[in-house]
């Protein structure tokens, strides 16, 4: 009995998959925990795995495709098993005329003298519509959507890879077929903007997994979440002197950043600030007796959040190589749900940019989030002297429902001290 391959939910959050490509093919022998397939999830790259032994079968969804979770896309028959029916989208299309059903990739692929009509007999639209839509490039899914609905897919302008007409194309094209009519005829069903120039003057690139995510994350964070800042200018020279003398002693066991020391010093000050260290529920407020820290990663299409978990109680050398290992592992797409589920508090810095101040959005369910911004030499009074000295700006986001502002203040007090005093981090 043949066993059906589903677009599973590889992540907590997500909702749909692209398929970046098959690692077996069609009629490949596979056994129970073979990776079949690489998906690209609202997170990370994940391998999709086999839960059956046989043969691969009835691939229904080409590689760059992307399809909901749940959607079947390839079978596994035991050896010697008829391939029999498959799932849908693996199907040849259809189309009808009249009272007949026509296979549009079996009218494709059909001799020419088997085709040709005979003379003088008109050729069905239907018929040439058929064969002509199995000559345009389109998605598995496209292909089946268009002869659900009817749609001529020679009207449409793909914006898939290499123009192939995808999902996205049709959906565009119902929207524009149900809007009210215009006062004057349209030149062809689904217009489309002409541009003088023979190459348009924009390029229209699809939405990642992640980039989905990361807007409507956005859209759950500033929307609901009440969020208010606080910043703080930190005097940095003491860190600085504490993270080349720790250097030293390390050698080559790897250096400190000075990231690694604000992760550090923000989880030692949420453990002196409970309230800080929260999730905001529906009905309740979470507070944490761990600290978990999410720290944020700039990644090729957008941002994800790795976790070090109990960092409160891990050492420099310990959060230092901790650290490296999430971001390398993040920069190649190759984190697990674990390791980027869980954050009690985040940490997001853009220094290496250049960036002396910013803010930075609430990760719901979290109440907190940290912005740190470049070390800056500044000119300050120091003992009734003027003297240059390290700086750094610190603005932390807070949800109002969860932490007050004296809360808030407080926590960022602590941290200040902290910094500025690397010694404190011992008592």
């Amino acid at each position: 009995m043949a066993t059906m391959v589903y677009m599973e939910a590889l992540s907590p959050t997500m909702e749909e998959g692209r398929l970046v490509k098959w690692l077996k093919q069609e009629g490949d022998p596979v056994n129970v925990g073979d990776a079949l397939a690489e998906v690209e999830t609202d997170k990370a790259v994940m391998e999709l795995t086999a839960r059956a032994d046989g043969v691969l079968r009835q691939v229904s969804v080409a590689a760059g495709e992307t399809v909901p979770v749940g959607h079947v896309v390839a079978a596994i028959l035991a050896p010697g098993e008829g391939v029999g029916e498959g799932p849908a989208a693996a199907r040849p299309p259809t189309v009808t005329v009249g009272n007949e059903k026509w296979e549009t990739a079996n009218v494709a692929a059909a001799p020419a003298a088997a085709r040709a009509p005979a003379a003088g007999a008109p050729v069905p639209v239907g018929v040439a519509a058929a064969a002509e839509a199995a000559r345009v490039k389109a998605s598995p899914l496209a292909r089946r959507i268009a002869n659900e609905t009817g749609v001529d897919l020679k009207l449409l302008q793909g914006s898939g890879p290499g123009g192939r007409v995808i999902k996205r194309d049709l959906e565009r094209a119902a929207a524009l077929a149900s809007a009210p009519a215009a006062t004057a005829p349209a030149a062809e069903p689904f217009p489309v903007p002409r541009f003088p120039s023979p190459e348009r003057p924009y390029e229209d690139v699809p939405l990642t997994q992640i980039r989905k995510t990361i807007a409507k994350r956005l859209v759950t964070s500033l929307g609901p979440i009440p969020h208010y800042f606080l910043t703080a200018e930190v005097d940095m020279e003491r860190a600085a002197e504490a993270r080349e003398a720790l250097n030293r002693q390390l050698g080559e066991q790897g250096k400190l950043s000075f990231n690694d020391i604000i992760i550090k010093t923000t989880a030692l000050a949420l453990t002196k600030h409970r309230a800080c260290n929260a999730w905001f529920q529906e009905d309740h407020i979470r507070y944490w007796n761990e600290v978990h820290l999410g720290m944020a990663v700039a990644v090729e299409d957008g941002l994800i959040t790795p976790v070090i978990r109990n960092a409160d109680r891990k050492s420099l050398a310990e959060i230092g190589r901790e650290a490296r290992a999430l971001a390398e592992q993040a920069r190649s797409r190759r984190l697990q749900p674990a390791d980027y589920t869980g954050a009690t508090f985040s940490v997001s810095n853009l220094g290496m940019f250049d960036i002396d101040q910013f803010t930075a959005v609430i990760n719901p369910p979290e109440a907190g989030i940290l912005a740190v911004g470049s070390i800056v030499p500044k000119p300050v009074g120091v003992d009734d002297r003027v003297a240059v000295r390290r700086r750094m700006r610190v603005t932390l986001s807070c949800d109002h429902r969860v932490i007050d502002g004296a809360t808030g203040a407080a926590f960022l007090q602590t941290l200040k001290q902290m910094l500025e005093n690397p010694l404190a981090m011992l008592l």
